[in-house]
């Protein structure tokens, strides 16, 4: 083969995303070629999730699909990445014998050094471990979308007990605000219009650099950057989410009134059982000051339900602790038994049947709260940005209140061509349950 054509298939949460995008820089930095067509593809990388069973699930079954190609098609080698080859790479290789490399989270820097061994027929690959690598700075991004991911630190010190992260993508490690602030100027300088900050643990930014937190210094420089329109912030845990946090968003222009803070339950007994660092006292003054100081402020949050234990009265208040809240976006999970978590060996697991239905609960719920919020804002102008176009004068984007994949929409309505990746002002004329309609003024 000349060319070498690769194909990336990502799986998961947004930092699977930038994974792969240093993937495809490193490769096309070593001659080869980057390709979307999987018939084309001699090479097909799937950058897999392992997070929880729904996840681990999605990405068994795009992995057997992708055996289909090795089989039938142009592809020679399938390689795995990401936290399920991190998790299970023995499994994957005895078990899918078309798998022909297994590269982990702290090892994608190998990337093209391990196709290089496969072209060289060195036989199967494994090489995971060294979890606690730093971020790959001076890997130029190569793909520029009006919005990308920003990840501002790797791996997470919590050590929640229901969770396998830090197993699998190590201890909490911050980049330097210098490297963040260069990257976000080379994004703008390429098209950038929206930036979302991520990271397990956001709101920890710098402690274990600078000795104390510094998200909010952090997103004073980054309001500075020309190019940049909006700064989102995600996966904000509330116990070290603080009063210059608070000051620095509320106050910066740039970064939208909105905060995804993770939850999870709000009984005293349930989140110390999570090892969770905070109490539903302290959640409900978090949620107090912030709606206090920020009026617009969106809180979207995540909570897991059916945890080892959970009592019915306990679920029930965190029904009510929602029905109080009136949360503008929220999620819930119910909760997976992840072996080799400390929640794993615990007692009194809740039947999947139960855990269905508490998560079906809460979600009828938070319909109807949603619906109410949604309807107050008919006849508002929002700032949109232009997404996609579904036919001739219907157009899909997002404003500050929703976060790209996990919330909804606003469908507008233009009588002129919109450009994507634009802003534009929209007054709403009609609200659904997640969604808006609206028209361009």
């Amino acid at each position: 083969m000349n060319e070498i054509k690769i194909s990336i298939i990502t799986l998961g949460c947004a930092k699977n995303e930038i994974d792969s995008e240093l993937m495809m820089s490193i490769l096309k930095d070593n001659n080869y070629t980057v390709t979307n067509d999987l018939n084309e593809a001699n090479i097909i990388i799937v950058n897999t999730c392992g997070f929880i069973d729904k996840a681990k699930e999605e990405s068994i079954e795009a992995i057997w699909e992708m055996t289909k190609y090795k089989r039938y098609g142009k592809c020679k080698y399938l390689i795995l990445s990401g936290c399920l080859a991190e998790r299970y790479p023995k499994e994957l290789m005895d078990e899918i014998p078309e798998v022909d490399g297994i590269i982990g989270t702290g090892n994608i820097k190998y990337i093209a050094t391990i196709i290089d061994e496969l072209n060289n027929n060195k036989g199967k690959i494994i090489k995971i471990g060294n979890i606690n690598e730093k971020y790959l700075e001076g890997v130029k991004r190569i793909s520029f979308n009006p919005t990308e991911y920003v990840r501002i630190s790797e791996g997470c010190n919590n050590n929640c007990t229901y969770c396998i992260i830090p197993k699998l993508r190590g201890k909490y490690r911050s980049r330097s605000m210098e490297d963040i602030i260069n990257e976000v100027k080379y994004l703008a300088d390429n098209g950038v219009k929206e930036i979302i900050l991520i990271g397990q643990n956001t709101s920890d930014y710098g402690i274990d650099l600078y000795g104390k937190y510094c998200l909010n210094k952090l997103l004073d420089n980054l309001n500075r950057i020309d190019g940049i329109q909006w700064i989102r912030i995600l996966y904000l845990y509330p116990d070290n989410f603080n009063n210059d946090l608070i000051k620095s968003i509320r106050d910066n222009e740039k970064v939208v009134k909105y905060v995804d803070i993770p939850l999870q339950h709000v009984n005293n007994r349930i989140l110390k059982l999570m090892n969770r660092k905070t109490t539903k006292e302290k959640i409900i003054s978090l949620i107090t000051k912030l709606r206090e100081e920020i009026p617009d402020i969106v809180i979207r949050t995540t909570f897991i339900v059916g945890f080892p234990g959970e009592k019915d009265e306990e679920f029930n208040e965190l029904v009510d602790f929602i029905k109080d809240i009136k949360f503008e976006r929220l999620g819930v999970f119910p909760y997976s038994r992840e072996e080799g978590t400390p929640a794993y060996k615990l007692p009194n697991q809740i039947p999947e049947k139960i855990k269905i239905l508490r998560r079906d609960k809460i979600m009828e719920v938070q319909r109807e709260i949603s619906e109410k919020i949604m309807a107050r804002n008919v006849g508002k102008i929002l700032t949109v940005l232009i997404e996609d176009k579904i036919d001739e004068n219907t157009y899909i984007g997002r404003s500050y209140m929703d976060s790209p994949e996990i919330d909804g929409v606003i469908y507008v309505r233009s009588k002129n061509d919109l450009k994507l990746g634009n802003f534009t002002e929209v007054k709403i004329t009609d609200s659904l349950e997640y969604d808006l309609i609206g028209e361009v003024i």
